[in-house]
């Protein structure tokens, strides 16, 4: 009887630890902290004195809002977030939140996607601000 104890506590054991290692990634997501690094990074953008300076910062910002598999994560760019979840619109359960931060990241694209310096520097100026609403 004791060894049927011993074997069932055992296997307890092994299906809790089981149950931890199959958890998704997301359960240990942190999309504050990512909420908090695309802000700095659109800051940083903001701040950047020539084009190819805000671009960079808006894509680190793009990048830790939609993560690797969002729309307009550039692989090729530093995804400062890497290590916190999967970007911080997808591992964002409120909705509202959700919609402030997809707002953000369309900021984020517009500034990309703008060759004017003065434009660009706008748009990761509201970015910032619409990010740190959310922090």
């Amino acid at each position: 009887m004791a060894h049927f104890a011993s074997r069932s506590k055992h296997v307890l054991i092994g299906a809790a630890v089981a149950a931890v290692l199959l958890l998704p990634v997301a359960a240990f997501a942190d999309a504050h902290s990512e909420i908090v690094n695309a802000g700095m990074h659109a800051g940083f953008a903001a701040g950047a004195p020539d084009i190819a300076g805000v671009h960079a910062h808006l894509h680190h910002t793009l990048n830790c809002l939609v993560g690797p598999h969002g729309d307009g994560y550039d692989g090729k760019e530093l995804d400062p977030c890497a290590q916190a979840g999967h970007g911080a619109i997808p591992d964002t359960a409120d909705a509202a939140k959700k919609t402030a931060l997809e707002a953000a990241a369309a900021k984020a694209r517009a500034g990309i996607a703008s060759g004017e310096l003065a434009a660009a520097k706008q748009d990761a100026t509201d970015a910032r601000a619409m990010l740190k609403k959310e922090e």
